[in-house]
């Protein structure tokens, strides 16, 4: 059987790259690529243990067992010859040669206990975007030849990873941040030991390269760009890693709207920060500005008339380690000092709207709970930071998207409060308008996601209103 890919990168992807991520647009041919690679490998590599996973077995069964494309349909020839068994009832392939597809599905963190002293030599994960990067990470860690003696002419080629997504879902920061954002689409790099240590490779999904598709189906097409929704079209049809196709803020997330270079804050400003905790996962500190209404003078000397009650993001500390959705483990006393130490930066640069520091704004309830007679409040009042109690009531989160969108809506409204980001705020800007919506209950975030700086917002806009001098506005 040959296996066909991209002429442009094909070469690199069977020589060079260890954890490649074939990913973008639907109808690439993507799964039907995962199927192809492993037995391919297979018949190749006497054996080879290739491990192909989705998230659900109904998942699995449906993408690479049903229909004309699946195993069945490919291996016929060679299991009504005897050189393939295909058992079933435990998702086992074998081919002669002794190699195996292992057909599995890993819905929940406890069900990696039964892959835990799995020997993988080929890691195949198919909709990447859907896992938890942690679950992807433990899967990664069982990748290894073992004893497995490579024919000399593929050493050097195995283990690898092959993984396959659309844009979307509780993965996408994370496999956006680790495959499409370090290097060009094609290129090879290689990350550190936190990271795995291997070489990666990006290779973009197109509707193009599955021209049996389009041949079969050739209305297949305009029912991607009859989608409606212009985000989901471009996730869909184009493989947009800056979309996500049904997320909670896609539909008014909008650069051109939102995102502000940095300016001097005017007098009369109001300007304080917000905070959601967070140690083994990250921490985020937001700081913003509500307008009483004046004008804004933008660095190119232009004034920027705002509405009374926009509200800007104007700097960020985001509490991680480098990598998505893992925190930085500092101290509370730590993350005090640093929040002191960025607001001397602000007061030179940007300055408090007149005042000589930022206000106390909304935290993390979970900083006020006492343990052991201590609370993490306590100890960052101590060195000189200090909160109130953000608002956890019951239905509070629903309503902090609901007023999160309204103000992204009335970014685009000139007589109504809007949200803005000065382009400083990356963590903001790099997973605030992906992230996607609960399955279960659509008017929700997704919690596996990396939520915290939109948590931390959330506070910050639901947060009582506080009384403002009213200024006349410029230019009038």
């Amino acid at each position: 059987m040959e296996l066909k890919l991209h002429p442009k990168q094909g070469e690199a992807f069977l020589t060079s790259a260890t954890e490649v991520l074939f990913g973008g647009a639907a109808g690439g041919g993507k799964s039907h690529l995962l199927r192809v690679a492993a037995i391919a490998w297979c018949a190749a590599v006497p054996g080879l243990q290739v491990y192909l996973f989705r998230r659900t077995y109904p998942d699995l069964y449906k993408n690479h067992i049903d229909g004309p494309g699946g195993f069945p349909a490919l291996l016929a020839p060679w299991l009504a010859c005897g050189a393939v068994r295909l058992n079933y009832s435990k998702g086992h392939i074998t081919f002669c040669n002794g190699a195996k597809i292992h057909l599995s599905h890993c819905q929940y963190p406890k069900d990696l206990l039964a892959y835990q002293g799995a020997e993988i030599h080929v890691l195949m994960i198919d909709e990447l975007t859907q896992w938890p990067w942690d679950m992807y990470a433990f899967l990664r860690g069982r990748l290894r030849l073992g004893g497995l003696d490579l024919p000399a002419e593929r050493r050097g080629r195995f283990p690898r990873i092959l993984a396959c997504a659309n844009p979307g879902g509780i993965g996408h920061t994370a496999v956006k941040a680790a495959f499409v954002e370090p290097a060009p689409a094609g290129r090879i790099f290689r990350v550190g030991g936190g990271d795995g240590g291997m070489r990666r490779q990006y290779i973009p999904a197109r509707l193009e390269d599955n021209p049996t598709l389009l041949r079969n189906d050739p209305d297949y097409e305009a029912r991607l760009q009859g989608l409606g929704n212009p985000a989901l079209i471009k996730a869909m049809r184009h493989g947009d890693w800056d979309i996500v196709a049904g997320g909670m803020f896609d539909d008014l997330w909008d650069p051109a709207f939102h995102i502000l270079p940095p300016f001097v804050i005017p007098n009369g400003w109001r300007v304080d920060r917000s905070f959601d905790w967070g140690s083994s996962r990250p921490f985020s500190v937001g700081w913003w500005a509500q307008s009483d209404g004046s004008d804004a003078c933008l660095p190119d000397g232009q004034l920027r008339p705002t509405c009374r009650g926009d509200l800007f993001r104007i700097a960020e500390w985001y509490g991680w380690n480098g990598k998505a959705n893992e925190g930085g483990r500092l101290l509370a006393r730590d993350v005090a000092r640093g929040i002191l130490e960025r607001e001397e930066i602000l007061a030179r640069s940007i300055g408090f709207g007149g005042a000589s520091s930022a206000r106390p704004g909304p935290a993390d309830s979970a900083i006020f709970a006492v343990e052991n007679g201590n609370a993490i409040a306590d100890d960052m009042a101590a060195a000189g930071v200090h909160w109130e109690r953000a608002d956890k009531s019951p239905g509070s989160r629903k309503l902090g998207w609901e007023k999160l969108r309204a103000l992204l809506k009335g970014a685009r409204e000139p007589d109504q409060p809007g949200l803005y980001i000065f382009e400083t705020c990356r963590h903001f800007i790099r997973t605030v308008p992906v992230l996607p919506r609960d399955a279960t209950d659509p008017d929700d975030v997704d919690t596996r996601a990396e939520d915290h700086v939109a948590d931390e917002t959330r506070y910050r806009i639901t947060a009582p209103r506080r009384p403002m001098k009213r200024t006349k506005l410029g230019g009038l």
